[in-house]
């Protein structure tokens, strides 16, 4: 979802919430964003001191999530021009689905609000009965619900996470720059090359 939306500040404002809550300091934004991308437990212990007990974990994860599920539209919007971007993918004839590690019901609502337009399908968060990224299940799910073979879908992510996960699927992967990792952290994790655009994401899905 890194791709689509910038919600690193509603989940930096609700994490800094939930840790002063439980007595802890916060984080600035730009630390925050290094956190994301393998779940609300591990957003929450990278948060905390090393060495912090598994239980104490919880309970700041516990809060996030508690303060995130009403305060989330605050801080979450579309990147710049990606609605434009999907309308013309749609268009095109491209299937469109949506994978995040948030938690599947924040997932879906959060596509359902700010793209109801758009026909996503599937649209998929982290659940209790599948891995979440890096492990590749979910990921081919989508490729399975769709009818396609893995390598005839391609997974456009904004993180090593998406990068990894799209391996493990046998999915080409289209990686931009303007999510949640910095491009020289992508090509340094083995992207093939870095889309810095949103503008010119079509062009890369044509070509790849």
């Amino acid at each position: 979802d890194g791709t689509l939306i910038d919600s690193l500040p509603g989940i930096a404002a609700s994490l800094n919430r939930a840790l002063e809550r439980c007595g802890l300091p916060g984080h600035a934004n730009g630390d925050v964003r290094r956190f994301i991308g393998n779940g609300s437990y591990e957003l929450a212990r990278k948060a905390m001191p090393e060495g912090t007990l598994p239980d104490d974990i919880l309970a700041v994860e516990t809060a996030f999530k508690d303060d995130y599920a009403l305060t989330w539209p605050e801080g979450t919007v579309p990147y710049d021009g990606i609605h434009e971007c999907l309308d013309t993918l749609a268009i095109a004839g491209f299937k469109l689905a949506v994978l995040s590690n948030k938690p599947h019901p924040f997932t879906v609502e959060i596509v359902q609000r700010i793209f109801p337009r758009l026909p996503f399908d599937p649209v998929l968060g982290q659940r209790p009965e599948t891995p979440r990224k890096p492990d590749p299940e979910a990921a081919l799910q989508i490729s399975r619900h769709w009818g396609l073979s893995p390598e005839n879908c391609r997974f456009i992510g904004d993180s090593t996470v998406d990068l990894e996960t799209a391996r493990g699927a046998g999915m080409p992967a289209v990686m931009v720059g303007w999510g949640y990792h910095d491009a020289s952290d992508l090509l340094a994790a083995g992207a093939k090359s870095v889309v810095e655009k949103v503008t010119d994401l079509d062009r890369a899905l044509a070509a790849s």
